[in-house]
């Protein structure tokens, strides 16, 4: 038979890592490691980033044609696929009415350039 190691009950093992010091950190010197640790994993970035430049009025005009356009072929497929009793409803009148625009002379629109470039 194997004797039994004592062990005393009302002892309470400690949780955690052991203490690093033999005092007990203050809430100001945690946070100072907690910070420190936070800046030493950022990753550090590789190049800098440049501001995306923005679009000029003739650019942004095209691509807000061109989404109106890509937009009205969504309405009207969607008003293709929409069934035979709901097209007289108000979902099925306001699609026809979107497809029905006609956005022919908004696409024959050339905007000035402005400043003499015209």
């Amino acid at each position: 038979m194997i004797p039994l190691e004592y062990r005393h009950v009302t002892k309470s093992q400690r949780r955690g890592r052991p203490p690093q010091s033999e005092r007990a950190l203050t809430g100001a010197e945690r946070q100072a490691r907690y910070r420190q640790r936070q800046a030493n994993s950022r990753p550090v970035p590789s190049r800098q980033l440049r501001p995306t430049r923005a679009l000029n009025r003739v650019r942004r005009w095209r691509t807000a044609v061109a989404e109106l356009v890509a937009l009205q072929a969504e309405y009207a497929a969607w008003l293709d696929a929409l069934p035979e009793t709901l097209r007289e409803g108000a979902t099925g009148e306001t699609l026809q009415a979107v497809v029905d625009l006609d956005l022919d002379e908004i696409c024959a629109i050339e905007p000035p350039r402005g400043f003499g470039r015209d």
